[in-house]
């Protein structure tokens, strides 16, 4: 029986040894990719979320605000926002992801991711929460939960489509 069909993980690549700086580097380029294609997807949701009057892409601000550049950026602070959260979506949650994975539920790294991407919702939907009231506040819920779903999900399939061993290197 595969480790598919038994829904159990299976990293066991015989294209590289997993021990050497070239299998940390690969390691690196999984997880970069896999934060892009979730952060893409992600984004996708947010922008129909602002057309739909439940997000608002100002709130991209408060990234530069919380690490004090705002002043510096004054006219690019939504775009400036926006970079610093592709970063983080691309680098820092991937390697947390992957730090933590393999104590979350679910039987794949999709799975997990799913469960991931619910667990960091709690903070954004706190983070840029903007005033939102009524219905708008319901399409902010709904659609920031949404995308950190699909974003979850995203990093997690990205994840057990490239992953090529058992247990990541970092």
């Amino acid at each position: 029986m595969s480790s598919t069909e038994t829904g159990e993980d299976n990293f066991e690549s015989p294209e590289y040894d997993g021990d050497s700086v070239t299998g940390i580097v690969f390691d690196g380029l999984i997880g970069a990719v896999s934060g892009a294609v979730g952060t893409a997807a992600m984004t996708v949701v947010l922008l129909v979320g602002a057309t739909l009057g439940g997000f608002d892409v100002e709130s991209f601000v408060t990234v530069v605000e919380l690490i004090g550049l705002d002043a510096v950026v004054s006219g690019y602070a939504v775009a400036v926002g926006y970079l610093l959260f592709l970063t983080g979506g691309t680098v820092m949650w991937p390697l947390l992801f992957v730090s933590l994975g393999r104590y979350l539920p679910g039987g794949t790294w999709a799975r997990r991711g799913t469960v991931f991407g619910a667990v960091l919702w709690t903070g954004f939907v706190l983070a840029f929460y903007t005033g939102y009231a009524g219905a708008a506040l319901a399409a902010y819920v709904a659609v920031t939960l949404a995308g950190h779903l699909i974003y979850g999900f995203c990093l997690g399939a990205v994840f057990d489509y490239l992953g090529g061993r058992e247990e990541p290197l970092v």
